[in-house]
């Protein structure tokens, strides 16, 4: 059974950064795409930052490009989203998730408990 812990999340300014941290027990996950998503008060979850296992590809929301940057560490089983330029609509439970997809119509993933990001005005 895999578990995924996110750490990391708190009550910032806007303007200020935040660093999330997303470890993962159980195995490693190896081949497994690692992302956050992240779901507002009264709004559906959505995405945030993708990664491959590789790391030779990222994916961004286009309501984090430039300010939100992705990485993992293998070794670690840790995946990090660094969060600059935090904004209040950036307020959130973040949400850390291992994916692995293994035919067009199914996949194998794991979501964490999520972790609260305030950012007040």
């Amino acid at each position: 059974q895999v578990q995924l812990v996110e750490s990391g999340g708190g009550l910032v300014q806007a303007g200020g950064s935040l660093r999330l941290s997303c470890t993962a027990s159980g195995r490693t996950l190896n081949r497994y795409t690692m992302g956050w998503f992240r779901q507002a008060p009264g709004k559906e979850r959505e995405f945030v930052a993708a990664l491959s296992w590789s790391g030779d590809s990222t994916y961004y929301a286009d309501s984090v490009k430039g300010r939100f940057t992705i990485s993992r560490d293998n070794a670690k089983n840790t995946v990090y989203l660094q969060m600059n330029s935090l904004k209040p609509e950036d307020t959130a439970v973040y949400y850390c998730n291992a994916e692995l997809r293994l035919s067009p119509d199914a996949s194998d993933d794991y979501w964490g408990q999520g972790t609260q990001v305030t950012v007040s005005s």
